[in-house]
């Protein structure tokens, strides 16, 4: 899962940011034009947005985003415990609100209802032939048999699964599994494609993750 976390005081954001990438997939930034410039070019699962920011204050950012078209979740940051600024918020189409101060664990908390609110429309379970994973509960099967994935590789391979049978771009599957910083040159993400052939290829005879030269992967079921 990815996350924009959109945070002005610098301390509040690095700590944020730190502790959330040892699950998330995470960009940050300090203003509200910014934030913009970001929603522009990437895609991302969570907005975590602080109202009062520079340049454009969170509720401004908010309404842009739905003027756009955009439904990305939006849990807003404040340090207003003001009932009248909470209802603005939920009626410019925040999803939910949180304020200063709260505990991490209450964050994680509201990001993990954020996620269940957001896919409770579709099942957590996804396959592809003899491939089974499950997102509720991050577990992998082949055939049967359990996979034991790391937490990229498992974002790798999710993202692939709600892609069956289509070509993705290095560039595509980078931008799910790493933070905007991430630099195309690198080879990080045929390295990670190597570990998840080997999990998910290597002991089967039919071969689901395929390479397009020169362009990206594509995870392919049998034809039946």
């Amino acid at each position: 899962m990815k996350i924009l976390l959109v945070e002005d005081q610098k301390d509040l954001r690095e700590i944020l940011e730190k502790r959330l990438k040892k699950e998330y997939s995470v960009d940050s930034c300090e203003d509200g034009e910014e934030a913009l410039d970001f929603l522009s070019v990437y895609s991302y699962d969570i907005v975590l947005l602080d109202i009062m920011l520079p340049k454009l204050d969170g509720m401004e950012v908010l309404r842009r985003m739905r003027q756009r078209g955009m439904d990305t979740p939006v849990l807003l940051l404040t340090a207003k415990n003001d009932i009248k600024d909470r209802v603005l918020g939920l009626d410019s189409g925040a999803d939910d609100y949180l304020v200063k101060p709260f505990s991490y664990e209450e964050l994680l908390a509201r990001i993990r209802v954020l996620t269940r609110r957001q896919t409770a429309h579709r099942t957590s379970r996804l396959q592809l032939g003899d491939l089974v994973i499950d997102t509720a509960n991050k577990s992998v099967s082949r055939a049967g048999n359990p996979i034991v994935l790391t937490g990229k590789e498992f974002q790798l391979l999710e993202f692939m699964m709600h892609h069956p049978n289509m070509l993705l771009t290095r560039d595509q599957l980078a931008q799910r599994a790493w933070d905007s910083s991430f630099e195309g040159g690198s080879n990080i993400v045929d390295v990670y494609i190597r570990y998840l052939r080997r999990k998910i290829d290597d002991n089967y005879e039919y071969k689901m993750i395929r390479t397009i030269r020169g362009q990206g992967y594509r995870l392919e079921g049998p034809e039946v």
